[in-house]
Parts: C-alpha cells; sequence; structure tokens
C-alpha cells in the first residue's frame, strides 16, 4: 500500500522534473525557418547548446529566426559575423597597443 508520503514525494518529483524540461526548451527554437535571411538584417547569432534539438538562432531586425545548422547559407552567414567580429577585436586590440607605447 502507498503511503500519502511516498505519494506526495512522487508527484513532487514529477513536477520537478517537468519544470526543468521544459525550462530547457524555453527559449530553445523547435522548428528550422523555410527559406533565408538577408545578411544585411542579420545582427548576430546564437547556438543553442542546451539540446541536440536547439538549432542556430540568428536575432535581427523583425525578432529572431531559427536556422539549420547544416545548411550553407547559415554556415556562411556564421562565418562571415565571425570574422568581421574578429576584424573589430583586432582593430580595437592594436588600438590599445598603440596607446600603452
Amino acid at each position: 500500500m502507498v503511503t500519502i508520503k511516498a505519494m506526495a514525494m512522487v508527484i513532487a518529483l514529477t513536477i520537478c522534473l517537468t519544470a526543468n524540461s521544459s525550462d530547457a526548451y524555453r527559449h530553445c527554437c523547435r522548428r528550422y525557418m523555410i527559406g533565408r535571411l538577408q545578411d544585411s538584417i542579420i545582427k548576430g547569432y546564437s547556438v543553442q547548446t542546451d539540446t541536440e534539438m536547439c538549432p542556430i538562432n540568428f536575432p535581427h531586425k523583425e525578432g529572431k529566426a531559427c536556422a539549420n545548422p547544416a545548411l550553407k547559407w547559415v554556415i556562411d552567414a556564421v562565418d562571415h559575423i565571425r570574422n568581421k567580429a574578429l576584424k573589430i577585436h583586432q582593430h580595437s586590440s592594436q588600438g590599445r597597443k598603440k596607446k600603452t607605447i
């Protein structure tokens, strides 16, 4: 016979597990977008790593878009943003070196 304490424990554990699993997907895109974004509207990207179900997320002027990381246009867009950020970082690092000399 199951006691009330044991039943309450099972219910509490179930609630905790359900809350944690749904929290992992709260900020996760669950579907890929159809089509592609113009490079000019993409402001950046984030790779969602909470679960394997999360694709690449591109924030843009009108919100966000979730894209399939295996598509060539997504790879190209990520490379473009990464290279642009690297150039900015190198430029700002050189500026700091000149000021300290």
